[in-house]
């Protein structure tokens, strides 16, 4: 199975889990709760723009459950907003202060509903750190998935906002 958490997308070969019951979701729940999945039973986890939204309490037990359904040599393709980027765009002089109130969205949610809130900050640094911590074996930064029409290919000042990552156990 390949699981596109947070998803919304129906697509071939993937089965959606997401917090809201949306048209097309085949799991409601959260990502910082796998235990409705057996152990070593996912062969790929999609999470784009998700981890962000995990209280700092909760990251290594999260980060543990998504390790824990992988099969081995399974992988976790994640995509977070690279607050290093975020904070170089706060600071060109060159966007409006519109642009800047985008990119501070960016950074703390849109927060147009409960669950839109960022609480946690993500760059190379702390990814790997953690996923590391938790046991991923191999861990490297890629430029695109290409799986989904999501907010891991966003550019919306000429620079990708993402920092996109691949796991594997």
């Amino acid at each position: 199975m390949k699981l596109h958490v947070g998803g919304k997308a129906v697509k071939d070969g993937w089965k959606l889990l997401n917090i809201m019951p949306l048209p097309g979701v085949d799991y409601l729940g959260d990502v910082c709760d796998l235990s409705q999945f057996a152990d070593d039973s996912i062969e790929e986890v999609y999470a784009s723009h998700v981890l962000e939204h995990i209280p700092r309490p909760k990251i290594v037990d999260t980060l543990k459950g998504l390790h824990r359904v992988l099969q081995p040599g399974g992988r976790l393709l994640v995509s977070v907003p690279d607050l290093d980027v975020l904070c170089r765009a706060m600071l060109n002089p060159h966007l409006t202060p519109d642009n800047k109130f985008h990119v501070m969205r960016m950074i703390y949610g849109g927060q147009v509903n409960d669950f839109d809130y960022h609480y946690f900050g993500w760059n190379w640094t702390f990814m790997e750190s953690f996923m590391q911590g938790v046991g991923f074996k191999k861990i490297e930064k890629v430029d695109s998935f290409g799986l989904f029409k999501d907010t891991s290919d966003f550019s919306p000042y000429g620079t990708p906002i993402s920092l996109n990552v691949v796991a594997t156990k």
